[in-house]
C-alpha cells in the first residue's frame, strides 16, 4: 500500500512540475515576442533616421556608398 501511495504522490508531483514548465514556457514565449517587436521597432527607427540623414545630406549617392563601404575604387557619376 505504501508503494502505491508513493507512486501516486510522485505522479502528482510530476504533473505539477509539467504544468509549471508549460506556464514558464508560455511566459517565455510572450517575453520573446515582446523583445522581437521592440527590436524590430528600434531597427525601423534607425532606418528612418539614416534615410532622413541621407536625404538631408549634400553628398551624392556615390559619395555616400564610398563612405559606407570604404570602397575607394568607385567612380563618381558624371
Amino acid at each position: 500500500m505504501a508503494k502505491t501511495m508513493q507512486k501516486i504522490s510522485i505522479e502528482g508531483k510530476i504533473e505539477k512540475a509539467q504544468d509549471k514548465v508549460v506556464r514558464s514556457k508560455d511566459r517565455y514565449d510572450v517575453a520573446v515576442a515582446e523583445l522581437r517587436q521592440l527590436i524590430d521597432k528600434k531597427d525601423a527607427m534607425m532606418k528612418d533616421a539614416l534615410l532622413d540623414a541621407i536625404t538631408r545630406s549634400d553628398k551624392s549617392y556615390d559619395e555616400i556608398l564610398v563612405f559606407l563601404t570604404g570602397n575607394t575604387t568607385r567612380r563618381k557619376a558624371g
